[in-house]
């Protein structure tokens, strides 16, 4: 086991792309505020903005952002595609451009925007094996969006996202990636893979808390976006309380409208240094190697691999299938017997992170193939 993970000993937890367990430095992190908050109540407050300012300043490196100016921390994913589905000035015969097998944070703000005559246009994945052109294909004059996780949460494939990037940029388009199921598992640049919009919660492969999330919005589409959410804390001048004369900040701060959730900054912050130890190349390799070792194991067991083997197509996120299992079943059994997995894309989704000990993976597959040979899990 990692020093920095303390989990329970009969867990296989194969699951971070659902909701990650913390490092013990997070966990102490908390612990720490929590304790100091009993004690002193808010006589700290200037370290613990400090703490935020180390955080944004994690998020901006995580991300290659020019600047901790460009770093906006929101509630979640679902917000942050919220601020940008609400905040750009669409016109009715408008459209957007993204993929129908996305987790509904993705879809549902762009499908509330029909009663403004913004269409949304939608890529069933099962029909190409080029998702970049069918997307760029699906694009016309009209429209003004591509929006598209990095990785696909249920079957785990990973776009090529700096062709995404270029075909959006010789049209005109804005893009914006939802990287929940790649920050903190995948090396990102926006010097090298320029987006308009990057936003990702920090409870999955960041190993953080749910409750607290980046919002990369380009300095140039910052301004751009109408702001729907008002309070103290998005003006440029936030510590002026008795101030009558206002305009939002200049920064990503604009779109923070009240009190930060320092609870959560202190733990994602906490975790996010563990990640920058570590570095994301080698979290990015030894994510792979698992990858790997499982697929070798599900192929060995006769299962049938959903995702993506190509290195390039997938990250962390493994789905497969049981000839001839009843699945929900199969993940029912799963889980009584403390393999932490999900169900998703039609099959179990297992999702190993960078300290996962390798003879967990063993002995997952192991407990897969138990399950599987009861019997209850087949179809009569």
């Amino acid at each position: 086991m990692h020093p920095e993970f303390d989990l329970a000993p009969d867990l296989c937890y194969l699951n971070h792309a659902a909701v990650a367990p913390w490092p013990r430095r997070a966990v102490a992190a908390v612990t720490r505020f929590a304790e100091a908050n009993g004690r002193r109540g808010s006589a700290d407050y200037a370290a613990w903005l400090a703490t935020e300012q180390r955080l944004r300043e994690r998020l901006a490196d995580l991300i290659q952002a020019p600047s901790t100016d460009d770093i906006a921390l929101v509630k979640n994913t679902s917000e942050g595609l919220s601020i940008l589905a609400q905040g750009l000035d669409w016109q009715a015969g408008d459209n957007v451009v993204g993929i129908a097998q996305e987790f509904p944070s993705n879809r549902l703000p762009w499908e509330a925007l029909q009663d403004q005559g913004v269409a949304y246009r939608v890529l069933d994945l099962d029909t190409t094996d080029d998702p970049e052109a069918a997307l760029e294909g699906l694009c016309d004059a009209q429209t003004r969006l591509v929006a598209v996780s990095s990785v696909q949460y249920a079957r785990g494939l990973r776009l090529d996202l700096k062709r995404l990037s270029a075909a959006c940029r010789r049209r005109g388009i804005l893009l914006c990636v939802d990287a929940i199921q790649s920050l903190g598992a995948l090396p990102f640049d926006l010097q090298r893979t320029p987006v308009d919009v990057v936003v990702a919660d920090g409870h999955k492969w960041m190993l953080g808390p749910e409750g607290i999330a980046l919002l990369y919005v380009a300095p140039d589409l910052r301004p751009k976006l109408r702001l729907r959410q008002f309070g103290w804390h998005m003006i440029a001048h936030p510590g002026d309380y008795d101030r009558h004369d206002w305009t939002p900040s200049p920064t990503a701060t604009r779109f923070e409208c009240g009190s930060p959730n320092l609870l959560g900054i202190h733990a994602l912050e906490a975790s996010l240094s563990l990640l920058q130890e570590v570095g994301m190349a080698a979290v990015a390799t030894a994510i792979e190697q698992r990858f790997g070792r499982l697929m070798s194991l599900l192929d060995q067991a006769g299962f049938e691999v959903l995702t993506p083997r190509a290195p390039e197509r997938h990250a962390g996120i493994l789905t497969f299938r049981v000839p001839g299992a009843d699945h929900p079943s199969l993940w029912r059994g799963l889980q009584a017997r403390g393999v932490s997995c999900a169900l998703r894309g039609g099959g179990i989704r297992f999702s190993p992170h960078f300290y996962t000990d390798e003879a967990l993976l063993d002995r997952a597959v192991t407990l897969v193939k138990e399950v599987s040979a009861g019997g209850l899990t087949h179809h009569p």
